[in-house]
Formats: C-alpha cells, sequence, structure tokens
C-alpha cells in the first residue's frame, strides 16, 4: 500500500483567498521570495504527514460526520518563520509569543480555533495519530523563500474568516511545488 500526504485544514472562500494572495503581492517587495498560489492558501488545523491508504479512506469517509461550531478568525497580522524562510499571515488576537528580536512567530491560537484543533487531534488519536509536541500556531503561509527576516509594515485592515467546516486534503508532490486536493469535507452544524 502507498502511502498518502494529509492535512486537516480551514480552506478559505475564493474572495478571502483572493485577498490574502493580495496581501502576498504587497509584502513581496519587501521581503522577496515566491507568492504561494492563490488556490492553495489554507490554514492547517493537523498535518498528518504520510498516512497509508486504507486510513486515508477511513478518515475521508468519516470526515463529513464531523463538525465545527461556526466561527470567525481576524487575520490582522504578519510574521516570518526565519528558518524556514516563510512569510505568514495571521491572527493576532490572544496576543504574540516571546520571539526573538528578528523573528516574530504566530499569535496564540484564540480559544474557538484551539478548542477545534484541540479536538481534532483528540479524535485523531482514536484512529492511532498523535498531535505534533509544539503548539498550535494558525496561519496561512503567503511567500516562501523569503530574502528578509523582518516581516513588512502592518498589512490592510484585517480579514474576517468565516468559518464552519473543516476540510482533509492531501498533498501530491508534482513540479514546481504540491497540488492540494480536497477528498472530504465536515457537514455545517445545523442551525
Amino acid at each position: 500500500m502507498s502511502a498518502i500526504r494529509l492535512f486537516f485544514a480551514l480552506w478559505p472562500s475564493p474572495p478571502l483567498a483572493a485577498s490574502l494572495a493580495e496581501w502576498a503581492q504587497a509584502a513581496r517587495p519587501h521581503c522577496g521570495g515566491r507568492v504561494m498560489r492563490t488556490e492553495t492558501l489554507h490554514l492547517t488545523l493537523a498535518f498528518l504527514g504520510p498516512v497509508e491508504a486504507q486510513l486515508a479512506d477511513a478518515l475521508a469517509a468519516a470526515t463529513p460526520e464531523r463538525s465545527v461550531p461556526p466561527g470567525e478568525l481576524a487575520l490582522d497580522g504578519y510574521g516570518v518563520f526565519k528558518r524556514q524562510r516563510i512569510l505568514w499571515a495571521g491572527p493576532r488576537e490572544a496576543g504574540p509569543r516571546e520571539a526573538g528580536p528578528r523573528e516574530a512567530e504566530p499569535h496564540n491560537a484564540p480559544a474557538p480555533l484551539q478548542a477545534i484543533h484541540d479536538g481534532l487531534w483528540q479524535w485523531l488519536a482514536g484512529h492511532g495519530l498523535a498531535a505534533p509536541p509544539q503548539p498550535f500556531r494558525p496561519h496561512v503561509t503567503l511567500l516562501r523563500n523569503i530574502e528578509r527576516d523582518d516581516p513588512p509594515p502592518p498589512p490592510p485592515d484585517p480579514l474576517i474568516w468565516r468559518y464552519d467546516r473543516l476540510v482533509l486534503v492531501a498533498s501530491e508532490s508534482q513540479t514546481g511545488g504540491s497540488r492540494y486536493r480536497i477528498v472530504a469535507q465536515s457537514r455545517p452544524l445545523s442551525p
């Protein structure tokens, strides 16, 4: 059996993805780097990595039965992963974590989003998957291979991400990067 690289994510609406792509374009003159394709922008909730096909099928079949309480997330800050040379957009709601003088780290997760993340990993533990040891850092990767390790001046007005479901995504390697394919999504909660 071959393994499939999977992750769970929040997937932006097309208008939100277009706005995030504009943020990336606006930041590029300051940071350099490669702009992420608009259709690949997302906020990872749980990166599973390579998963055997049988487990991937089971997760895809079970995902529609998951539910996510609807919520909103304000994306209102740029940040940098210095070592990985990534510029990201994320929430500032909970305040910044301690960081070195030239490296901004993503902020603490807002409580509702942290609860979704934690609940997802509790469910995944029942499938034999373990949560990573590092804390959840909600962010959307905008640029890769940046040339500066400081974020650009403040981004435009905050973007509001309204979410009501999560998606299970397969990451498939191809020339020039990865292709993401949504294999399943949760159902929104009934009103």
